[in-house]
């Protein structure tokens, strides 16, 4: 760990003091570069907390804080970028860190790259290359979490339409790499995706379906799995803006695994059919401006297979893989209630308030899992 930290270091140090350089020679260059920072401090609660044996957690309040920064060099026809964060480098799901654990009396702190990337721009076809954001259109976190950051190969292309009811369609496709087995890349365990965006006149409509493939896909994440398994995931994704003038809007996802399980002996029977999942949402206000406001009320309900856990949200409730060695969250076999509020302080500075209230469908023990959560962020972005 301590060798990993320093060469992040020296990257780090090595990028700077070559756009120094740069600098020296050519202020035009320099006025190519964009650099990004932003914190986030968040104050969270956590009760009512059931384990699978019927007895609860302990409840938990935490302190938490998560900066990243980055920097990207953009030339006429392609980009150059990278960001770090702080996180624990084995929890993909969570950048933020808990003030007062785990990492000595005011030690050093864990940091991580969590993009990397090359992307090129020809009119309107994008591609990219390397570490870099989910770019399939979707609502929430609850199929894959905002903070993984996949690596692999990614292209889109939109085409705009001269007609009175469809304003542009945009095909977007990936390969993204969970674990690479030296071998065949069919032998990788890997996600695909293919998805089309229907963007309607005056961008009030929007209708997104998709379909992913994650193939050789370990049931455990980190290492203990005991066996791998495929999914094959339509997706069928919408958001509307009720009225012209007003900012409310109602967003829809559904989730169907067309996999067949039942001939999966590893697969316990009433798990078997446990794939399908759906969200709705309704909201009112965006955060755009200073004294912006907005709330927002979801309600999801995600069947086992409907996603793969580990790399969805883990957001809603304190449901991990630490029984098996792993931080990673176990976030689907759920239903349950999300409602936000926020406010803007600034253009740049937000608070944000979320309510969680879960129940687990399938008991994975003797009891059905419970939870609830409140946590409050303050957001700087520079």
């Amino acid at each position: 760990m301590i060798k990993m930290k320093k060469n992040i270091l020296f990257t780090i140090l090595v990028f700077f003091l070559a756009n120094i350089q740069i600098e020296a020679q050519s202020d035009s260059i320099l006025s190519k570069l964009s650099f990004e920072l932003d914190f986030r401090f968040r104050v969270e609660q956590d009760w009512d907390s059931k384990k699978q044996d019927g007895t609860f957690r302990d409840d938990r309040t935490r302190l938490r804080y998560r900066v990243r920064t980055g920097a990207t060099y953009n030339n006429k026809w392609y980009a150059l970028g990278f960001r770090i964060r702080t996180g624990d480098q084995n929890k993909q799901q969570d950048p933020q860190l808990t003030l007062g654990k785990g990492f000595e009396e005011f030690g050093t702190l864990p940091i991580g790259f969590e993009k990397i990337f090359f992307q090129g721009n020809h009119k309107t076809l994008t591609y990219w290359f390397g570490k870099n954001s989910f770019s399939f259109k979707k609502n929430n976190e609850l199929f894959w979490s905002d903070n993984v950051y996949p690596e692999g190969v990614f292209v889109e292309k939109e085409f705009n339409l001269p007609n009175k009811l469809i304003e542009k369609i945009t095909f977007k496709g990936g390969h993204y790499i969970l674990t690479s087995r030296g071998t065949s890349i069919l032998n990788d365990a890997f996600f695909q995706g293919f998805q089309s965006l229907i963007t309607f006149k005056n961008q009030r409509y929007k209708i997104f379906p998709a379909i992913y493939f994650l193939r050789n896909i370990p049931n455990i994440p980190d290492g203990n799995h005991s066996f791998d398994l495929d999914y094959t995931i339509v997706h069928v994704g919408a958001k509307f803006k009720t009225f012209k003038a007003k900012n409310l809007f109602i967003d829809a996802d559904f989730y169907q695994n067309i996999e067949d399980y039942t001939i999966n002996e590893n697969i316990n029977e009433q798990y078997s059919s446990e794939k399908t999942g759906y969200s709705i949402g309704l909201q009112y206000g965006v955060l755009n401006n200073a004294k912006d406001w907005k709330i927002k009320i979801t309600y999801t309900c995600l069947q086992k297979y409907s996603a793969l856990d580990y790399m969805a949200q883990n957001d809603w409730a304190r449901w991990d893989y630490s029984s098996f060695n792993s931080p990673d969250g176990r976030l689907t076999n759920f239903q349950g209630v999300e409602i936000v509020t926020g406010y803007n302080l600034t253009k740049k500075m937000n608070i944000i308030a979320k309510y969680y209230f879960v129940n687990q469908i399938i008991p994975t023990g003797d009891f059905k899992e419970t939870g609830q959560r409140i946590r409050f962020d303050l957001n700087v972005k520079m």
